[in-house]
């Protein structure tokens, strides 16, 4: 009989991220340790930062991919960091571990952690960051909110 899985939710986003987005990164942790959930990331600094704080704050677990050599370079709410030296690849293994990714704000790297989420159908749900079009078109497969409540109800519920 198969067991059932833990909700694991990946929080992406910038290292330096705006006060707002910060603080949307702080919130969305703080609720997905409220509903169980466990927060994934990349464990540095930033969105990851604040959205580690959250979760902690509410007694959450946090598991932080690291891109380097060494577990000290986790920001200090990642309860279980995991070393992998290998850059921003890790970011692919931060996306393919969640049932569902919350991006907030960030640049390039975010990008690349929603591009490896969409491509393989894990649900993106986005507060202030980015927006998609191919040849003039919208692509609308990133769930826009703007609030981070309603972003983790819908990441916990997604399968």
């Amino acid at each position: 009989m198969p067991q059932k899985r833990e909700k694991l939710i990946a929080v992406v986003g910038g290292r330096e991220p705006s006060l707002e987005e910060a603080r949307l990164a702080e919130e969305v942790g703080r609720e997905l340790a409220r509903r169980g959930a466990i927060l994934i990331c990349g464990g540095l600094s930033g969105v990851m930062e604040a959205a580690c704080r959250g979760a902690t704050s509410e007694g959450g677990l946090t598991i932080g991919i690291l891109p380097g050599n060494s577990s000290d370079d986790a920001n200090p709410h990642v309860r279980i960091p995991i070393v992998t030296a290998a850059g921003h690849a890790r970011n692919m293994a931060v996306v393919k571990s969640a049932r569902a990714v919350i991006a907030i704000g960030g640049g390039y790297g975010t990008l690349t952690e929603i591009a490896y989420a969409r491509e393989s159908d894990i649900p993106v749900i986005g507060l202030n960051t980015w927006s998609i079009s191919r040849n003039d078109q919208t692509d609308d497969s990133i769930i826009v909110t703007e609030d981070p409540a309603r972003a983790v109800d819908i990441a916990i519920s997604s399968e």
